[in-house]
């Protein structure tokens, strides 16, 4: 009798403690659904390339196939504030997409860097000119990346930290633009894509270091991306695009799907 009476309040004990650590749990998640969502950053955040823009952001091109907004119709959160906006520098960032943050925000997402670095001009002058102009273009854009980009991050960085003291804070990377010895017959040559690859990698690399100084999650995409590189067969981004160039070099709606999405949820 007395083992039984043990045993019996040993059960009932494991039984208290579990339901007190499933409500634990649920209330967790619950909180962290709860809180709200600010998307930042560029044309990468705002869905340049996947189509269906929202109207009223006007030449910002937010669209609802772009990762932020996919995020958010998945999870719910309390609030969803996209402020990323096509061509968008860090100066930007910080001038014009940082009033939604505030100590309620829970998840912060952006991508940023690449048109301070000029990555716009870098394919220009690789489709326009030489192959020597090209490869003079990319070593130009990583010596800014090493000189200057950072400092630029930072400020961006700290200033989100500062009005967001709470919040879980993900920078997305870019991918690569291209798969070497792949499908493309004409265009750029193999040394200038392998060339705006390595700069691609040199800014991501930039950035994730950054980020975790200051204790933000990296989102690495070029592995998602692989495979579905420009030349690939499968491509997940825009290449040269005259009718609408300024979708050019740019994630489709399966890019921001398939490429960045999974990304975001995995490290949000």
């Amino acid at each position: 009798m007395r083992r039984s009476r043990i045993t019996a309040y040993v059960t009932s004990l494991l039984f208290a403690v579990g339901l007190t650590l499933t409500g634990a749990a649920s209330a967790q998640a619950s909180s962290s659904a709860a809180t709200g969502y600010v998307a930042l950053g560029d044309s990468y955040s705002s869905g340049v390339g996947s189509g269906s823009y929202i109207s009223s952001s006007g030449d910002c091109k937010r669209s609802t196939k772009a990762y932020p907004y996919l995020w958010a119709a998945a999870h719910s959160p309390s609030s969803f504030s996209f402020t990323a906006c096509s061509g968008a520098r860090t100066g930007d960032v910080l001038a014009n997409q940082m009033g939604p943050l505030s100590s309620s925000t829970g998840l912060v997402s952006l991508s940023v860097g690449g048109n301070d670095a000029g990555f716009s001009d870098v394919m220009t002058t690789c489709v326009l000119q030489s192959e020597s102009s090209c490869l003079s273009r990319v070593a130009t854009a990583k010596a800014y990346v090493d000189s200057t980009l950072p400092g630029k991050l930072d400020s961006v960085y700290s200033a989100i930290s500062a009005k967001a003291p709470s919040a879980h804070v993900v920078v997305l990377g870019y991918p690569r633009f291209y798969q070497l010895d792949g499908s493309c017959l004409a265009g750029l040559s193999e040394n200038e894509r392998s060339a705006i690859n390595s700069a691609a990698d040199y800014l991501d690399s930039a950035t994730a270091r950054r980020a975790a100084a200051h204790g933000f999650t990296f989102g690495d995409v070029r592995g998602t991306f692989s495979g579905h590189e420009i030349c690939s067969g499968s491509a997940w981004l825009h290449s040269l695009n005259w009718l609408n160039i300024g979708e050019s070099y740019h994630p489709t709606a399966s890019g921001q799907s398939g490429g960045y999405l999974p990304v975001l949820n995995a490290s949000d």
